[in-house]
């Protein structure tokens, strides 16, 4: 803890330095994608407005066609603010939004933003979207519920955590307290 850097200078190389820093200190920087990743929502994130943290700092690490599931046996709510937007709206990739907009405009765009980071990059061409990686969720928001959001969907019982630990070797990552850190794959 306590100061981990204090850069002067300009306000070009001074804020290059802090975003090197910074990119040492706030990323996990891994070699190659994983397959599937079981991002652990930890309690703090009481509603998936929050733990959608869980996936957008995690979907850099996933390969294309990959999977990642959003595990938190805690959550069954989607937001308490937001929630009747965000089941109008549903998550899917930003052109889906984009290319009817007349059927989304009165959604908040905070709301469609949110969305956006759950769902992924995708496409969404000639009425079919694409997502990158598929998103699913492990928590005790039902099944339907899902369904209707589009997304996916695991019983949270059924979950076994030791099964997804130690597994990075085999392209599956479990990420405890998943939210916290950004992962990227380094650029070859």
């Amino acid at each position: 803890s306590g100061l981990a850097g204090l850069f002067v200078g300009d306000h070009h190389s001074a804020w290059e330095k802090a975003a090197d820093l910074s990119s040492e200190r706030h990323i996990r920087w891994i070699d190659a994608p994983f397959q599937r990743v079981l991002s652990h929502a930890p309690p703090m994130y009481d509603e998936l407005w929050t733990a959608g943290k869980a996936m957008y700092k995690l979907e850099p690490a996933v390969a294309p066609g990959g999977e990642l599931i959003i595990y938190a046996p805690h959550l069954d709510t989607v937001s308490h603010v937001h929630g009747k937007y965000i089941y109008q709206a549903g998550y899917h990739v930003r052109d889906y939004y984009l290319k009817q907009w007349d059927r989304f405009k009165d959604i908040p765009l905070g709301v469609l933003a949110h969305g956006t980071h759950v769902r992924g990059s995708g496409t969404y061409e000639n009425g079919v979207e694409r997502a990158r990686i598929d998103v699913a969720l492990a928590t005790k928001i039902p099944q339907a519920d899902c369904e209707r959001l589009s997304l996916g969907y695991y019983d949270v019982s059924e979950i076994n955590l030791e099964h997804w630990q130690g597994r990075a070797h085999e392209g599956v990552l479990y990420v405890p307290k998943a939210g916290e850190i950004l992962y990227r794959v380094k650029q070859s």
